[in-house]
Order: structure tokens, then sequence, then C-alpha cells
């Protein structure tokens, strides 16, 4: 069974990195979690060291830039590794394999993804490759909306990047869906789908390489925790990655054992061995200390 904490400062005896989730721990979209933000900041301050690990399809410089809009403070994090980072990759090889243009399906503040890549845009008809970063307006669609677009896709054997695996997001007091659920149903479809954001290996890899380099040589990676809400990302990457994990109950899926900040722990228990989930810590949010 997990063990609840009372607050960060409990594990800076055994930790010294922490792979820190954003969206869900530092802020749900359009409200920041200041005590999770100073709770990181105290953890960097005994000495440990903090990469945000995100699915933002954005390169890290794009939620740099969003972050200090919404007034995270840079003295809670070291770096940032994000989905968009190892996404390029994916990107770079797709377009060698296929010497053909990309279709951009999601909305257009997230074109900086292809910045200095060697990428032709095209529309759905004459794409060679899909990458996605999420629905064109997520505030009023739904993945069921793009089901006839993606059949298309699928029946031309179009290889659909995700650039952003989560399904859904915090948005303030509701869930928005995002490029993960096309992904999805693009798989359920019969299409192939490649991924390399949380829960999978290429993002973790890079937040260890940043860990090491921050280090000046290889990191222990017995040492390392990670912190998140979600199951099929966070806690998922978590697992399959060997990294230790918090998780944080008060995310995505509070719902499914009680209010946010004070859920029903048999439920909350019962959850995750529901999910196969076996996270060495939990708490309702993110804190430093209970007071």
């Amino acid at each position: 069974m997990s063990q609840r904490l009372d607050g960060l400062n409990a594990l800076t005896e055994h930790y010294g990195a922490i792979l820190c989730d954003v969206w869900g721990v530092i802020h749900n979209g359009r409200d920041v979690y200041h005590r999770a933000v100073q709770a990181l900041a105290s953890f960097r301050k005994q000495g440990g060291k903090v990469v945000l690990i995100t699915n933002s399809p954005r390169p890290n410089q794009g939620v740099l830039a969003q972050l200090n809009d919404m007034g995270v403070q840079t003295d809670a994090y070291n770096e940032i590794v994000t989905s968009g980072d190892v996404t390029r990759t994916l990107i770079a090889e797709a377009v060698a394999e296929t010497n053909g243009p990309v279709f951009h399906l999601g909305p257009g503040r997230d074109n900086p993804l292809y910045d200095g890549l060697n990428v032709e845009l095209s529309d759905d008809s004459a794409c060679a490759s899909v990458v996605c970063t999420g629905l064109v307006d997520d505030e009023a669609e739904k993945p069921e909306d793009y089901r006839d677009q993606l059949l298309q896709l699928v029946e031309r054997k179009v290889p659909f990047i995700c650039a952003n695996p989560d399904l859904v997001v915090e948005r303030g007091d509701r869930l928005v869906y995002c490029a993960g659920a096309l992904a999805k149903l693009y798989n359920e479809l019969g299409g192939e789908t490649r991924v390399a954001g949380k829960p999978h290996a290429p993002i973790y890899r890079l937040a260890k390489q940043k860990l090491a380099d921050l280090s000046g040589g290889q990191f222990d990676e017995r040492r390392i925790i990670a912190i998140g809400d979600g199951m099929p990302t966070d806690v998922a990457g978590a697992q399959n990655n060997g990294v230790d994990l918090l998780y944080i109950s008060a995310g995505i899926h509070h719902a499914d054992y009680g209010p946010a900040d004070d859920p029903d722990e048999l439920a909350l228990n019962q959850f995750l061995r529901d999910n196969g989930a076996s996270p060495q810590y939990w708490m309702p949010r993110l804190w430093w200390d209970a007071n």
C-alpha cells in the first residue's frame, strides 16, 4: 500500500532529484498551485535537482515562457523536458522515411514545434505523415468529431505522430481532450501511432540525461522520484522506466475517490489497485510540509 506523505520535506534524505509533472501538479492551466512551486524551490534549496517533465507538445522554451507568464518562479526547477522536445526526433525520422509533407493537426499556437526542422506542411489530403498536437478547438470539440478525417488517413496508411500523449488535462475546473485521445482513436481505427512523451522511454531518457549533465556525471537512478497525477502517463511512465513515484491524487482522477482535497483513502487505494498502480507515496496536492 502506498504511504501518504505530510510533505515533500520527508523525502529529502532519500531522493536527490525530482522529475515533476507540470499540468495537474504545478498548475491546472489557469491557476498556479503556489504551495507546489514553493515545495520544489525548497527541495532545490536543500541541494536537490528538479527537472520538469511535461507532455506539452511545445519545445521547452515555449513551456518556459508559459510558466513565466503564469508567475512560476524559475528557482523551482533546473530544467524542462517536454514531449515536444522528443517528438521533434520522430518528425525528422518520418520526413526522412516518407520524403513527403506533414499535416499538422492541432492549433496554430503549436507551430514552433517545427522550428529548425526541414518540414513541408500540407493539408490532410496530400500529407505523408500526421503530427498531432491536440484538437484544433479543445474547448468545443471531442475526438469523435475527427473520426471521418482520421479514418481517411488510416485507409491511406499515414503514420500518426502524437506530440502530447495525455488523453485529457485539467483546464480550470473542467477536463479537455488532448492529442493522446486522438491517437487512441487512430489506433482503434487501425492506424499506426508513434509517441515519445510520457509514458514512453525517450522522454525519460532525456530527463535522466539532463540530471546527469547537472551532476557532472551519471546520476544514481535510485535517488530519483517522479511526481505526477496521470495514470496512463505519469504513473505508467515512472513504473515502466524504473523511477519511484509520488502520486498527486487531486489531479485528473480525483472524482474516482472523493473530494480533491479530502480523498477517501480506501477508495483511493482500491483505485490504484484496479489500475495496477503502486506508487511509493501519495499526497492530495504537492506541498513542502503540513503547515
